[in-house]
């Protein structure tokens, strides 16, 4: 399953509707959580999101509403008896911050401190870069590998069925019969997570061809100066991020409490967006990635 579990939706402070950040990814076997502001443990009671499926958490950058909720999260995963390792991504400059919310959490779990002070992979498939925010701050972004997409009608006219089409994925090749033979380019699916940000290279970067882009939009366009003096973007800037880097879908999130009513803010984002499928999130919703599919129809 591939998944985004929106926990939160405000920035800086909560409002009555608007927990602040947190957001998790399903991805496969993993459970990334990012940015989990205070009060994340109890949204993920609301959402259904079990601590044991975290394996990995990342911040993007330690101001509080992004990171406050870190030892209730990580509390609850000792309760829970998490047995599995738990990754911990954040800039490296965050250091004494990290250390002190960890210090002030409930000991018993296999976390494992991954900071990180540069453009790069951090872990398999999963990259971070520069963003342009008041104190360091990074985005993430997961690439699935290209592969390639099982055609049946392929299948069977070559003979192949059951085990041994296993076999030949593993494999490469079943007799005479390739891989390629019965398959089609499939393009891997991305993900990006752009929070805290000014307009700026590192977030188009992450944002590039991806399936699904998380953007902060904590202003209206009307508001675009108070955005440029908090290193902030727009909605109408999200979009844009969203077209020129030709992100499949754009989610809306980090809205400030002075916008009750956001709509108007997926609005500009969708006037700037291009081809993009523009959503504001709310908190509790769920957004699935589109369904890959192979270079032609009848792939699988």
């Amino acid at each position: 399953m591939r998944e985004l579990v929106v926990l939160g939706t405000a920035s800086q402070v909560p409002t009555r509707t608007r927990n602040q950040n947190g957001y998790l990814l399903r991805w496969d076997g993993e459970g990334l959580l990012f940015d989990p502001g205070e009060g994340t443990q109890r949204q993920m009671i609301h959402a259904g999101v079990a601590a044991t499926q975290v394996t990995r958490i990342c911040l993007t950058h330690v101001h509080g509403d992004h990171c406050y909720g870190l030892p209730g999260v990580l509390s609850r995963m000792a309760l829970d008896r998490v047995e599995h390792p738990v990754h911990l991504h954040y800039p490296a400059s965050g250091e004494p911050m990290v250390r002190a919310l960890v210090a002030v959490s409930t000991p018993g779990i296999d976390l494992r401190l991954v900071p990180h002070g540069s453009a790069g992979e951090v872990a398999p498939g999963l990259d971070v870069r520069p963003l342009r925010h008041r104190i360091d701050a990074f985005g993430y972004r997961i690439t699935e590998p290209d592969g390639r997409s099982l055609v049946p009608q392929r299948l069977a006219a070559a003979g192949i069925a059951g085990p041994d089409v296993g076999r030949l994925q593993r494999e490469g090749q079943l007799g005479a019969v390739r891989l390629e033979d019965v398959s089609v380019p499939r393009r891997g699916q991305g993900f990006a997570f752009v929070m805290d940000t000014a307009m700026c290279e590192g977030a188009e970067a992450l944002a590039e061809d991806v399936d699904l882009l998380v953007a902060e939009s904590t202003f209206a366009d009307d508001d675009a100066l108070l955005a440029e003096q908090y290193l902030h973007l727009t909605a109408g800037q999200a979009g844009a991020i969203a077209r020129t880097a030709g992100a499949k879908n754009l989610v809306l999130t980090h809205f400030s409490a002075r916008y009750q009513d956001v709509s108007g803010l997926e609005g500009e984002a969708r006037r700037q967006a291009g081809g993009a499928v523009v959503r504001a999130a709310t908190d509790g919703d769920r957004f699935g990635l589109p369904k890959r599919r192979g270079a032609q129809e009848g792939s699988q």
